[in-house]
């Protein structure tokens, strides 16, 4: 089986880390794969949710050390970084549709920024979290310190990132780190259910809602109601927008097709 595997079924695309017996810590080969699938679930029209998570006890421990242990010079080292690790990170921000993570165990270091770089977190009563870069000398590598400001706010990510210390399901969850907690055995199921409402939705209105909310972190508030315009003129022109107002004048489950 491959480290990492991808699949699509009725609209939620998987991407499984499959590494259990090193936690899911990730290769230079699984980093290609992981862009790649994001890559291929952005252009997929039949693709409608991503979902990321881990095999076995974790969602994935980082990098593997072996993997990356002959990368020694200063020019490698920003290479490795700039062109394999952050491709991940770079596709995860160019993909315009719900990015779910399932977290089941232990989420460090690098393997905590890819959790962060996801629109949702649900995690289990064992996961744990820690931006550990710190316990080893080093700074955050995948965009660590640009994402928990912005979930936990700036004091709270500064205590984290300067500590390293692991955040437990239920801290988690108080913080805002994670939209809910669950058994290990449940966490699948809902993680499940969430995609599944998702990929049963409007899929040009909730793209349009993700580039919104991602968007206006950036923008002024009237050049994002000048979006918010451009984009409600072409959701509104939609053959979707048209059955979901058919189904709630009929009180009918609507069926959308993505156009």
């Amino acid at each position: 089986m491959a480290d990492l595997e991808y699949t699509v079924d009725d609209g939620i695309a998987t991407i499984l880390l499959n590494r259990p017996h090193r936690k899911n810590a990730f290769t230079l080969a699984m980093l290609d794969a992981w862009a790649e699938a994001l890559r291929s679930a952005h252009a997929d029209p039949a693709v409608r949710v991503v979902l990321v998570t881990g095999a076995g006890d974790a969602f994935c421990a980082g990098v593997d050390l072996d993997d990356f242990a002959e990368i020694t010079s200063t020019l490698a080292r920003q290479e490795v970084l700039a062109q394999r690790v952050h491709r991940v990170a770079a596709a995860a921000l160019e993909l315009d549709k719900p990015l779910i993570a399932a977290v089941d165990g232990v989420a460090v270091g690098a393997g905590m920024d890819m959790a962060l770089a996801c629109d949702i977190r649900l995690a289990s009563d064992r996961a744990r979290f820690s931006e550990a870069y710190v316990r080893v000398g080093l700074i955050p590598g995948d965009g660590g310190a640009h994402l928990l400001p912005r979930i936990v706010g700036r004091a709270r990510a500064l205590e984290l990132l300067w500590t390293g210390r692991f955040v437990e399901a239920d801290e988690a969850l108080e913080l805002g780190l994670v939209l809910s907690v669950h058994s290990p055995e449940a966490l699948a199921e809902e993680a499940a259910r969430l995609c599944r409402r998702l990929a049963d939705g409007p899929p040009v209105a909730i793209r349009a809602i993700k580039r919104l909310v991602r968007d206006g972190e950036h923008l002024d508030f009237r050049t994002s109601l000048s979006m918010v315009a451009a984009e409600q003129a072409v959701v509104q022109s939609t053959q979707d927008s048209a059955e979901a107002m058919a189904a709630f004048r009929e009180k009918r489950k609507p069926r959308f097709v993505g156009a």
